[in-house]
């Protein structure tokens, strides 16, 4: 089935590392959904320096898009060595990940009297301003506090459009994590359990491992996972997630 997600990726804890474990994150599932022929096209970004993603938002169409990725949500955390680290010492970043299908209208509404927008000049990668119009656009949905920017567009009111899209998404996705919480409660309640570690990955340099924590899945070729090559991961954790027996 075609579908439509929204990837948003931000810098965690670490400094000027995590930013470049964003932008590693985000030229990974750029060059893997081009691999599968899908289409990518950014929306917003905020850099923090060279090579430094302090944000990024993105809009991601192919195949099975969401059915594909959704297993990357979560808290990713890498373990290496900074090429500005001169003792050699090991540094601990994170970056974190959000899958967001794309949600029609009818499936949330949003009240217009909820919205304030602000508009300003979309920016390059170095954060000069590349318009002398105000194009790009920021909404707040008041009642949740959530921000979204797009600056892709040529036209405001195209921007306008978008970020709408993913504040709809993101509303629909805080309606489901809201359902889901209570299911976990509940479930707590019946049978106990331990709180799991908020981060969902480890990706480990030194060791050339990584290692998703959810699904006790591990895979090696780091580098080469980085560069767009997933498959192995994604099918390793397919396998991990289906019934026994199956």
């Amino acid at each position: 089935m075609y579908q439509t997600i929204i990837l948003e990726i931000r810098a965690g804890t670490g400094g000027d590392e995590a930013g470049l474990f964003a932008a590693d994150l985000y030229r990974m599932y750029t060059r893997f959904s081009q691999n599968r022929d899908w289409k990518v096209r950014e929306l917003d970004h905020t850099y923090g320096g060279i090579g430094n993603l302090k944000s990024v938002v993105a809009e991601i169409s192919g195949e099975g898009a969401f059915d594909v990725l959704k297993d990357e949500t979560g808290v990713h955390r890498v373990q290496r060595i900074p090429k500005t680290e001169r003792g050699g010492r090991i540094h601990t970043s994170t970056a974190t990940v959000a899958i967001l299908p794309k949600v029609p209208p009818k499936e949330v509404e949003i009240n217009p009297a909820h919205l304030k927008i602000d508009t300003f000049r979309a920016s390059g990668h170095g954060g000069q301003n590349i318009q002398k119009v105000e194009t790009a656009v920021r909404i707040t949905h008041l009642p949740t506090g959530v921000v979204v920017a797009c600056q892709d567009e040529r036209s405001q009111i195209q921007n306008r459009e978008k970020a709408l899209e993913i504040i709809r998404a993101k509303l629909y996705q805080m309606l489901q994590d809201q359902q889901k919480t209570s299911v976990d409660q509940l479930r707590r309640g019946q049978v106990g359990g331990a709180e799991r570690s908020e981060k969902i990955r480890t990706w480990n340099f030194p060791q050339d491992r990584i290692t998703d924590h959810r699904f006790g899945v591990k895979v090696g070729n780091l580098e080469l996972v980085l560069e767009g090559n997933l498959d192995t991961l994604i099918d390793k954790i397919s396998k991990a997630k289906a019934p026994k027996g199956s």
